[in-house]
């Protein structure tokens, strides 16, 4: 297998193969990998970038789940464990909206005390802020929890998340699907069987998600390709996720920190993104989430497939305990700057994909 062989297929919209995405993983010409990724996003993207305007609501760090690459999750008695009230979580959506905020992201540990009618209760009070906040929230991984500490099955729990105003859902807890790997990463969380069935309930709802995977730790290039063909093959029965955002692996104060695979860095992650948007062809969305990236790896990316830098995010909590050193937040602005200092074309979106504005 050759390169210019991948490129055939690709100038001809042909479908890659596994060994394919294999071969462009090992391949060490990374300019000429993300040359066909830049390629292929142009003819499904153009030169527009998108991002969007919103606000990052952790509303608790205890979590039940102690997954071994996690920085965050506490137990109620831990030195920093916390759980914002409905007060605390209504405050932070009021600043989000006068802030400019069109989305509220919301994810955090499954609290052991916390009874279904909370999350009820904490979707209703954002919807009560502003009915043009759309709620992201719950991982695959929160919504068995939910539907667990409910007795209610997942479908009838996706139904009452959704009428208290549930709008999507991010594409956490995915990490690695494969079972070897999830083994060591987090063998308390749900299986990669069971992230992909929840996640097809949740399409199956009518709600879109999201999809991502963390990568950079024990896992191989197979380990990535077969987590990126389940998500492939979902999408084909589907079309429920929006786009993929493959996770770089935050290596400090997590008990894995040492096994960070020493190919990770900024060719990695390029090379990620670009084999992301060649084999996952039903994905009109590849995200670089500047938080893990950094600003200037983000940047860089959109040289290499990438049409999506998530949005202004505010008090990320997750990635940042595990050592992210971006900032917080990032202005409308400054996105702005990045995205045409690449040489491309900044478009504000909602949550799912519709334009707002074109700079």
């Amino acid at each position: 297998m050759t390169i210019e062989h991948i490129k055939e297929k690709v100038h001809n919209n042909i479908r890659l193969t596994d060994d394919d995405a294999l071969f462009l993983f090992r391949c060490p010409d990374l300019l000429a990998v993300g040359e066909l990724a830049a390629y292929a996003n142009v003819r499904k993207n153009g030169r527009r970038v998108f991002f969007n305007v919103n606000r990052h609501i952790n509303h608790t760090n205890i979590c039940v789940n102690r997954c071994k690459f996690c920085a965050f999750s506490r137990t109620a008695d831990e030195p920093g464990a916390y759980a914002y009230d409905l007060e605390e979580i209504r405050n932070r959506a009021t600043e989000a909206l006068r802030q400019g905020a069109t989305e509220i992201h919301m994810v955090g540990g499954l609290h052991p005390d916390l009874p279904f009618e909370f999350y009820l209760a904490m979707l209703r009070t954002v919807r009560e802020v502003s009915p043009l906040l759309h709620i992201k929230a719950f991982t695959a991984v929160e919504i068995a929890y939910l539907a667990g500490i409910s007795g209610l099955s997942v479908a009838v729990t996706l139904a009452q998340l959704k009428e208290a105003g549930l709008g999507s859902l991010p594409g956490g807890g995915a990490e690695i699907l494969r079972k070897e790997v999830r083994d060591r990463l987090c063998p308390e969380k749900i299986s990669g069987e069971e992230w992909l069935a929840i996640m097809e309930e949740v399409h199956r709802a009518g709600l879109k998600s999201n999809a991502t995977m963390l990568y950079g730790h024990v896992e191989t290039f197979e380990d990535r390709v077969d987590h990126m063909r389940r998500l492939r093959e979902l999408q084909d029965r589907t079309g429920g996720f929006q786009v993929f955002i493959p996770l770089s692996f935050q290596a400090e104060n997590n008990p894995l920190g040492h096994l960070k695979n020493p190919m990770s860095g900024g060719v990695d992650d390029l090379k990620t993104l670009a084999v992301a948007r060649l084999y996952l062809d039903n994905f009109a969305n590849v995200k670089a989430y500047w938080v893990m990236l950094g600003e200037k790896i983000a940047q860089t990316a959109l040289c290499f497939g990438v049409n999506d830098l998530d949005g202004t995010v505010v008090e990320e909590r997750i990635g940042h305990d595990a050592g992210a050193d971006s900032p917080q937040t990032m202005s409308r602005d400054g996105i702005v700057r990045l995205i045409r200092a690449a040489g491309r074309i900044p478009v504000e979106r909602d949550t799912l994909y519709n334009e707002l504005r074109t700079y």
